[in-house]
């Protein structure tokens, strides 16, 4: 895993260690980060957003294939897939953005585990040599390793002892010890929620727990704003109880809520993960689910106004003119009707 995302982990460890040295803060720095990488993402979700507005678009297409092919699964499925890739409304993007969400998660931590190395820039040999040092004076447990040191950090931070003695063996500098604090909280703690050690130590673990309770929150929003902004939510629930009286659309309505069955976990899978890796991680991987899925908010807003929102107006401005047109004709044709009646009634 190592030296398969180890570019990436220096990566991500210097765009923070550039923040910090810009903003001075290991929690904007964090912020900073986030941004940067959700940033990075918003063509994809502006990718996935077209596709799914192209999807709505055929959506009269798949009506037809499924009256075509009835009980046909197979044949149905190859057909609209064929359909889907004529028209460039293949969906990919939209599983891809939470598989690379899950796959950030590695570099993030391994920043948020190791900031002596990676934003302090000691060595990696001697953070090994510390926590040798560390655990032969009795001040580490035996838990603390090279890739996860945040007990290191809190060893030296705490004993000015051990950190002078690490200072005079080379191991590293003064300057080197960051403060790794954001709004008061320490960034290196873990939130818990063991009510002993909460209540051992109050002022310590109670402000961490608004990092899981922000990550559901973030995360419930976001996923709400991206069911109610999606193209032709509304129709998709007027279709829902029309289809209820319909027993013709039976089938339709049945592969759409399995469809959404298997969307529904996939949404409820990732805040799941973010809310472990909260109690698991120190509390700066918190802080970047917070502010991702404040990004994930504003993204879903800005596409929406540029696509979605457009994309109804025009489709809502066809089906007018349509209904206009079709008003027309059924006024004319009663006309005409009248009229031949009246003739007869002559004759």
């Amino acid at each position: 895993m190592d030296f398969i995302l180890g570019p990436l982990y220096n990566l991500f460890g210097w765009l923070t260690r550039m923040f910090y040295g810009f903003f001075g803060n290991y929690g904007v720095a964090i912020i900073a980060l986030t941004i940067l990488i959700r940033g990075l993402l918003i063509p994809l979700n502006i990718k996935s957003q077209k596709a799914s507005i192209k999807m709505q678009a055929l959506s009269s297409k798949q009506a037809e294939l499924q009256r075509k092919y009835g009980d046909d699964k197979q044949k149905y499925q190859e057909e609209l897939v064929k359909l889907q890739q004529e028209n460039g409304a293949m969906g990919l993007s939209g599983c891809l953005l939470p598989i690379l969400q899950l796959f950030f998660i590695w570099p993030i931590f391994r920043i948020v585990s190791g900031p002596l190395v990676y934003l302090s820039q000691v060595t990696k040999e001697n953070v090994e040599a510390m926590i040798t040092l560390g655990q032969n004076l009795g001040v580490l447990g035996g838990n603390v390793v090279v890739s996860n040191h945040i007990g290191l950090i809190s060893a030296l931070s705490s004993n000015g002892g051990f950190l002078n003695e690490c200072i005079s063996k080379g191991y590293m500098a003064f300057d080197q010890m960051l403060d790794l604090h954001f709004l008061g909280i320490d960034l290196t703690m873990t939130p818990s929620i063991n009510p002993v050690t909460i209540f051992k130590e109050p002022g310590t673990y109670l402000p961490l727990l608004i990092f899981p309770i922000l990550v559901v929150l973030t995360q419930v929003f976001s996923m709400q704003f991206a069911k109610h902004l999606k193209p032709g939510y509304k129709q998709e629930q007027e279709a829902k109880k029309r289809a209820k009286n319909n027993p013709a659309r039976e089938g339709q309505v049945q592969e759409n809520t399995q469809a959404e069955t298997t969307m529904k976990i996939m949404n409820w899978t990732m805040p799941l993960i973010m809310l472990y890796t909260t109690f698991i991680m120190p509390a700066a991987m918190g802080l970047y689910w917070i502010v991702g899925g404040i990004m994930g908010i504003i993204t879903q807003v800005i596409v929406y106004y540029m696509f979605t929102k457009p994309y109804e107006l025009k489709k809502a401005e066809i089906e007018a003119k349509k209904e206009a047109i079709f008003k027309k004709k059924a006024q004319t044709d009663a006309s005409g009707d009248k009229k031949g009646k009246k003739n007869s009634k002559k004759k």
